[in-house]
């Protein structure tokens, strides 16, 4: 009886296992096979004639340090590394207050000098008026006054000179006091320059511009110029200086170049950067293609030519391929770009630049070193 159990749950045990491979890892087996045969479609076959030769992995843009055209002090970095940016957008800032001080201030004193400008341009536009007046003399109602005015005064000298006249023959008759002809005197006197005053001033009034006066008033027009010039003179140069303290400020503000990816973040807020240092504050890439930079063996330059289908193969991956073409060959030999620690490697051979392009949307670790296979045919 005991013997019958065991048996029976050993059968159980096995009917069990088949129904789970039949159902869970059968299908999954059929999967791996779909896979595989879909891996195997996409593999070339390697061949004696390719060129083979050892590559880089690289992004298309190669890597850029993005750093700063002017030196000064990080006021915050605003990426982290294996951010996605697009070309444009702001990377980094500077301490930028002293620039935007020296706008303001010069701005402010835009505004100062331009009103000082044309309180100048109205002394301008008064000096050449007078200088028109000068030069015209007065005008025709004025002259007519003036001589009116002059002629008024005949009459009444004549009058006084005959009341004159009368009362100094009274006195000598004496039917009058001298005190009485000295009244009469004085009035005729007085008469007199009455008229010897508006007669002067008919005579400017009615004169031609004298020639000082002209002079006078080409000076002070001479005077209102230079002024308004000298204003505009300073205004110039506050303009440029806000221009220049712009185009500081505006470097402030760090932006990619390219859309991609932020490979490394060299720098933190509060530290110093400069122009001249040899990394930049973060260095970024677009790796939406990636490429290979492999170099060619002198012995295999006549073999290769642009478009060319490739592959490319690295230890880390087995034996799956990465397709691509080649994208640009070199002009010049040069030496090896870098070395595969291979005890068959050649170290003294030149080499010839290739760049291969992988197809789109290749993932590969950047600065992988692998091996390109060039096929022979387009």
């Amino acid at each position: 009886m005991k013997k019958t159990l065991v048996l029976a749950g050993i059968a159980f045990v096995l009917t069990a296992a088949s129904l789970v491979y039949f159902v869970w890892l059968q299908p999954n087996s059929a999967e791996q096979k779909v896979l595989a045969e879909e891996e195997k479609s996409e593999k070339v076959e390697i061949t004696e004639n390719m060129v083979v030769a050892p590559g880089l992995v690289e992004p298309i843009s190669e890597e850029i340090e993005v750093g700063t055209e002017i030196p000064g002090k990080l006021k915050q970095v605003l990426v982290a590394e294996g951010q996605e940016i697009q070309k444009g957008e702001v990377i980094a800032i500077l301490e930028n207050l002293d620039f935007k001080t020296q706008i303001s201030e010069a701005r402010a004193r835009i505004g100062t000098l331009e009103r000082q400008k044309e309180t100048a341009k109205a002394r301008l536009l008064q000096a050449r008026a007078d200088r028109t007046r000068i030069f015209n003399g007065a005008r025709p109602v004025e002259r007519r006054e003036a001589k009116r005015a002059f002629d008024e005064t005949l009459p009444e000298i004549a009058q006084a000179k005959n009341e004159y006249e009368r009362r100094q023959k009274l006195f000598a008759s004496g039917d009058i006091s001298r005190e009485e002809v000295e009244r009469a005197r004085k009035a005729f006197e007085t008469a007199q320059k009455k008229s010897l005053t508006v007669q002067e001033r008919f005579n400017v009034v009615n004169a031609d511009a004298r020639k000082d006066d002209l002079q006078k008033a080409d000076a002070a027009i001479r005077f209102a110029e230079t002024q308004v010039k000298e204003f505009d003179a300073l205004i110039r140069e506050a303009e440029v200086r806000i221009r220049t303290a712009q185009a500081n400020l505006d470097k402030t503000i760090i932006k990619s170049p390219i859309t991609g990816i932020v490979l490394r973040k060299r720098q933190k807020d509060g530290e110093s950067v400069s122009p001249e240092s040899q990394f930049g504050i973060v260095t970024v890439a677009d790796v939406s293609t990636l490429r290979v930079r492999v170099d060619l063996d002198e012995t295999d330059v006549a073999k290769v030519k642009v478009g060319q289908k490739a592959f490319v193969k690295a230890d880390a991956f087995g034996n799956k391929q990465f397709q691509g073409k080649i994208a640009k060959i070199g002009e010049i030999m040069g030496r090896k770009n870098f070395r595969t620690e291979r005890p068959t490697e050649k170290i003294d051979t030149k080499i010839l630049e290739v760049l291969i392009d992988l197809e789109p949307n290749t993932k590969l670790p950047l600065g992988l070193r692998v091996d390109a296979f060039i096929s022979g045919s387009d």
